[in-house]
């Protein structure tokens, strides 16, 4: 149990760390306290940056005692840290998801897109990506904060409430898509989320045939969305970008009216940059 403060030493410089490899597989090359270690990581977020003990082992469905092992572990590999009775991650978790950031060009083939367009537009742009059943945003230029929920590169959501996410989600192949469906449960994130999956395929159909996808208000009160495909050399979504709005300042007919032709007009150019021809 851990009540009292926790004293441990600081990690050493240069600590090696070991980069996971393929997801899960549940056969005997499956590690299973490196499952449990990610878990224990992925416990913190943004709206969750300071956790206590008993939280973290109720977010990962450890026990307490295998919890407390995992972060004092972290702790002393330098990627967590201690105050009191509360953990937080450190800046060093960062070095994960650098391998993985710094060797990916698609962030940097769409960042002065997406500077341009802010620039045109006066709105936040992003760029993201699919994994699993969110989106994770790999480039961001921003103008002002109109959500109440700080997005930065590595920002995760889930897939349904978004724009990007729809665009992401109608890009995949009809079976992936099937999948998807059968077996995600949107979860209402504002009273305004589309919930059914019935009426979330049907509007990823439309998606599909528009060439767009709008969200009102479905992740954030007050926050409208456009979203674009972002193809590659052979036609598949690899990305999508989009543009945010404030809903107190813009009408979901003027988002699409004034705001979506210069935003397909940047997801074709990024597109023409990755190899689609024009």
């Amino acid at each position: 149990m851990i009540e009292e403060e926790v004293a441990v030493e600081p990690a050493a410089e240069g600590v090696a760390t070991v980069a996971a490899g393929a997801g899960p597989g549940r056969d005997s090359n499956f590690v299973q306290s490196l499952d449990r270690g990610l878990a224990v990581i992925r416990a913190f977020d943004a709206q969750h940056p300071r956790l206590p003990l008993s939280e973290v082992a109720r977010k990962t469905g450890l026990t307490r005692a295998a919890a407390r092992r995992f972060l004092l572990t972290l702790v002393q590999l330098g990627y967590v840290r201690v105050e009191g009775r509360e953990f937080s991650l450190r800046p060093r978790v960062l070095e994960l998801g650098y391998a993985y950031l710094s060797g990916l060009t698609l962030p940097e083939v769409a960042q002065p897109h997406l500077e341009s367009l802010v620039g045109r537009v006066d709105e936040s742009s992003s760029l993201s990506v699919l994994d699993g059943d969110d989106v994770v945003y790999v480039a961001r230029v921003h103008t002002k904060r109109i959500m109440t929920v700080m997005i930065t590169v590595g920002t995760r959501f889930p897939a349904h409430a978004t724009s990007m996410g729809r665009v992401l989600l109608a890009g995949l192949p009809a079976r992936e898509l099937a999948d998807y469906l059968a077996r995600v449960q949107p979860a209402p994130l504002t009273s305004r989320t589309v919930t059914d999956r019935g009426r979330l395929g049907a509007m990823l159909e439309q998606v599909r045939d528009q060439g767009y996808a709008l969200v009102d208000q479905e992740l954030e009160e007050g926050l409208r969305s456009a979203a674009a495909p972002v193809r590659n050399r052979e036609g598949a979504v690899v990305a999508a970008v989009n543009l945010s709005v404030s809903a107190s300042r813009t009408s979901l007919r003027h988002l699409e009216d004034r705001f979506v032709p210069p935003l397909l007009e940047t997801a074709a150019q990024i597109s023409r940059d990755l190899g689609r021809p024009a």
